[in-house]
C-alpha cells in the first residue's frame, strides 16, 4: 500500500514541523511506500491533491478545517479517491471534533493505524466542494477575514474578537432559496446555516447530526430591516448556544434536504468550510458517502 502525507506548517501553531519525521515513520509501519510533501502556499494542498497519481491508497492531510476543505475540493470530481487519514492541527478543527478523531498528533496518527473507515457525505455547490458547512451573515466572515498571525497567537478566541467588532454594523442578507418541489423562501435573513457537522465555530451546535444519510441540515434566521437587529443577534447565538432546534422556532427556518437553488445579492459572500467563497447563486447538491475517512473504533 502507498500512502502521501501533506501538510501545511502554517495551521496551529506550526507544531507539525517538529513532528514530520515521527508521522512518516509510524505511517510506514503499515504503508510500503510514505511520499511527504509540504504545502508552500495558499491553495498549494489543492494542486498536489488534484494532481496526485491513482496509486496511493491513503491520503493522509495534517492542519485544519480550510487545509482540508483544499482536499475534498481536490478529490470531489475525483472518480478514484484514497482514503483519507485527518491529523487536525488548526484553530478549530470542527471536523475532527465531529468525527471525535483526537487532536494530538499521536492519538491523530494512532487513528489512522487502526484503518476504521466512516463514509462521510459532502456537498457540491457549482464547481465547489465542501464537507462540513456553508453559511453567509452575521459573524460568518470571521475564519476567514481573522489574520493568520492573529489566529496563530489567540487560537479560537481571534475569532470572537473579529464577531463583537461587527455586532452593530452587520448587514442583512437577501435570499431565495428553491427546494426542490418548488416550495420557496425569500425575503432578508441575518444568516444562512447549511451544516453537515455536529460542531461549527467550535460549538456544539448540532448534536443529532447524521453524517452520512445524504441530507444536510439548513438554518435560516430572519431579519426585518437592512441592518441584522440585537434581536437577529440574539437568535444567532441562540442557535450557537443552544444547538439546532428540534422544532421550528419563531423566526428560524429549519430544513432538511439534499438539494436547494440559492439565488443571492450581488454583495453576499459565502462561507464554506471557513474559506470565503464569492457567488452571487449557486445549485446545491448533497453527494452521498462519497468520502472515506479513518475514525476512532466504537464498541
Amino acid at each position: 500500500m502507498k500512502c502521501l502525507f501533506v501538510y501545511n506548517p502554517e495551521s496551529g501553531k506550526g507544531k507539525i514541523l517538529k513532528h514530520e519525521k515521527y508521522i512518516k515513520e509510524k505511517l510506514s509501519s503499515i504503508y510500503q511506500q510514505v511520499d511527504v510533501i509540504k504545502s508552500e502556499y495558499a491553495g498549494h494542498i489543492f494542486e498536489i491533491v488534484r494532481d496526485m497519481p491513482d496509486e496511493y491508497d491513503t491520503l493522509v492531510v495534517a492542519g485544519g478545517d480550510g487545509t482540508l476543505n483544499e482536499v475534498i475540493n481536490a478529490l470531489g470530481s475525483k472518480k478514484k479517491k484514497p482514503k483519507i487519514g485527518y491529523i487536525p492541527t488548526g484553530t478549530v478543527n470542527d471536523v475532527a471534533h465531529s468525527l471525535d478523531i483526537p487532536r494530538s498528533i499521536k492519538g491523530a496518527v494512532d487513528n489512522i493505524l487502526q484503518q476504521n473507515v466512516f463514509k462521510h457525505d459532502i456537498f457540491r455547490m457549482n464547481d465547489r466542494f465542501g464537507i462540513y458547512v456553508c453559511c453567509a451573515g452575521v459573524f460568518t466572515e470571521s475564519s476567514y477575514a481573522t489574520g493568520r498571525s492573529t489566529k496563530k497567537h489567540f487560537g479560537r478566541i481571534a475569532y470572537f474578537f473579529h464577531g463583537v467588532k461587527k455586532i452593530f454594523t452587520s448587514p442583512s442578507i437577501e435570499l431565495k432559496l428553491t427546494l426542490p418541489d418548488g416550495t420557496l423562501y425569500q425575503g432578508k435573513f441575518a444568516l444562512l446555516l447549511v451544516v453537515n457537522s455536529r460542531y461549527v465555530a467550535g460549538f456544539k451546535l448540532n448534536k443529532r447530526a447524521s453524517l452520512n444519510d445524504g441530507l444536510i441540515d439548513v438554518l435560516l434566521v430572519r431579519s426585518k430591516r437592512d441592518t441584522v437587529s440585537l434581536g437577529g443577534m440574539a437568535k444567532v447565538a441562540g442557535l450557537f448556544v443552544n444547538g439546532v432546534p428540534l422544532k421550528q422556532k419563531k423566526g428560524i427556518i429549519k430544513l432538511r434536504t439534499n438539494s436547494f437553488k440559492l439565488e443571492t445579492n450581488s454583495s453576499t459572500t459565502i462561507n464554506l468550510d471557513g474559506e470565503k467563497v464569492g457567488l452571487g447563486s449557486f445549485d446545491f447538491e448533497v453527494l452521498k458517502e462519497a468520502v472515506e475517512i479513518f475514525v476512532p473504533k466504537t464498541d
